[in-house]
C-alpha cells in the first residue's frame, strides 16, 4: 500500500464562503499569495489554523479552508499562544491589522514577540481603521485626514519593525501587497523559521486610504523608493541600481555609484543574524531621506517558548511524577462553609 501523501493544491485551501472585502481591496493579493504558498509548506488543511482578532483583515479565517478561529480584538495573541502550547502538532498563524494588533492588541503583540513563540503573525498595516470606516490607526503618519482627525493627525506613528526590533523578535519581514512574488516568498520564508516569524505587509484600503503606499506599489517609482534586503547582498537600490546604503559610523546614508568613487564592496551587506542595533536603524530608514526597506530584516536562532515550557513540565514530572489533581484541591488550608 503506497504511503506517498496527497499532493496539495491551492483549491485544497479554498473555503465556499463569500469573500465580503471591498473591491480593489490589498487583501485580495494577500489572501491568493498565501492560498498558493501553503500547499508548498506542504501541511496539510486539518493541521493549520488561522487566529484573528477584530478588523477587515481578520475575516482572514473564513476565507480559507482550514480550521479558525475569529477572536476578540487585539486579542489573537493569547488564543494562539494557547493553542500552541497545548497543540505544538498545529501549524499556527496569526491575522491581524495595525489597529487590531498596535492599539489595543499591542501589549499581547508585544508579549508574542518577546516570548518566541513557534507561529506566524501577518500584519496587515493600511494605516488606517477600515472595517469602522476610517479613523486614523497607530501607524497613520502626521498630518493625515480622516474621519476622526479632520485637522490631521498630531500622534507620532508606530513603527511595526522597530516595535518587533525593540520585542528582540527572531524574525521580522517586510512586503508589499502588489508585489505577489515577494509576498509569495517572504510568507514561505515565515513559514519555514522556527520561532515567531511577523510579517508587516503594505497593504492598501483603497476605500478609506487609497494610495498610502503608491510609492512602494507603483513600478515606476517603486525601484527608487524601496530597497529588497538580501542576505549577504550588497544593499543597491534604485531603477538603474545606481545608488546604495552605507554605513557610516554610527549612521546610515545614501550613496552614488554612477560615478565609480564608491564601490560596491563599500557598502553596507545585509546580513539577516545582525545585531539588533544594526536591525533597528534599518527599520529607521524611510521616505523621503531613504528608501524603505522590503524583505527579511532578521532571522535568527532562539529557543522557543513552547520548549521552555515543556521542558519545565517535564523536569517537573520527573521530579515529582505526574501528580494527582484531587490530591492538589484538597492540599494545604482548607475551609468547610457552614449554614
Amino acid at each position: 500500500m503506497s504511503t506517498a501523501l496527497p499532493v496539495l493544491k491551492a483549491e485544497d485551501f479554498t473555503s465556499d464562503q463569500d469573500i465580503r472585502w471591498c473591491p480593489g481591496c490589498g487583501d485580495y493579493s494577500i489572501l491568493a499569495q498565501m492560498k498558493k504558498v501553503l500547499p508548498e509548506i506542504g501541511v496539510p488543511p486539518e493541521k493549520t489554523v488561522f487566529i484573528s482578532g477584530i478588523g477587515c483583515s481578520s475575516r482572514f479565517p473564513y476565507y480559507v479552508n482550514t480550521y479558525g478561529v475569529h477572536s476578540i480584538h487585539g486579542r489573537a495573541p493569547a488564543v494562539a499562544t494557547g493553542l500552541r502550547l497545548t497543540r505544538p502538532d498545529l501549524s499556527v498563524w496569526v491575522i491581524t491589522g495595525d489597529g487590531d494588533s498596535l492599539s489595543i492588541g499591542g501589549n499581547h503583540f508585544i508579549h508574542l514577540l518577546r516570548r518566541n513563540v513557534d507561529l506566524n503573525i501577518v500584519l496587515f498595516n493600511n494605516r488606517i481603521y477600515g472595517l469602522t470606516k476610517g479613523q486614523y490607526s497607530p501607524t497613520s503618519v502626521e498630518g493625515q485626514i480622516t474621519k476622526s482627525t479632520p485637522m490631521g493627525v498630531v500622534d507620532h506613528p508606530l513603527n511595526p519593525i522597530s516595535v518587533a526590533v525593540g520585542a528582540e523578535a527572531s524574525f521580522i519581514a517586510r512586503s508589499v501587497d502588489s508585489n505577489v512574488k515577494h509576498l509569495a516568498y517572504t510568507l514561505k520564508r515565515a513559514a519555514a523559521h522556527k520561532g515567531t516569524s511577523f510579517v508587516e505587509v503594505y497593504q492598501n484600503c483603497n476605500v478609506f486610504n487609497d494610495g498610502a503606499f503608491a510609492y512602494a506599489q507603483d513600478k515606476a517609482t517603486r525601484d527608487d523608493a524601496t530597497i529588497e534586503l538580501e542576505h549577504g547582498k550588497p544593499m543597491i537600490f534604485g531603477k538603474e541600481r545606481d545608488r546604495g546604503i552605507r554605513l557610516n559610523g554610527l549612521s546610515l546614508e545614501v550613496v552614488d555609484l554612477s560615478e565609480g568613487k564608491v564601490k560596491e564592496d563599500d557598502l553596507l551587506f545585509h546580513d539577516e543574524k545582525a545585531s539588533s542595533t544594526l536591525v533597528y536603524m534599518l527599520s529607521r530608514m524611510r521616505r523621503p531621506d531613504f528608501p524603505e526597506p522590503i524583505g527579511v530584516f532578521r532571522d535568527v536562532v532562539s529557543e522557543t517558548y513552547e520548549d521552555a515550557v515543556h521542558g519545565q513540565i517535564n523536569e517537573a514530572v520527573q521530579q515529582r511524577g505526574k501528580g494527582n489533581l484531587q490530591k492538589l484541591f484538597s492540599s494545604g488550608d482548607t475551609w468547610k462553609v457552614g449554614a
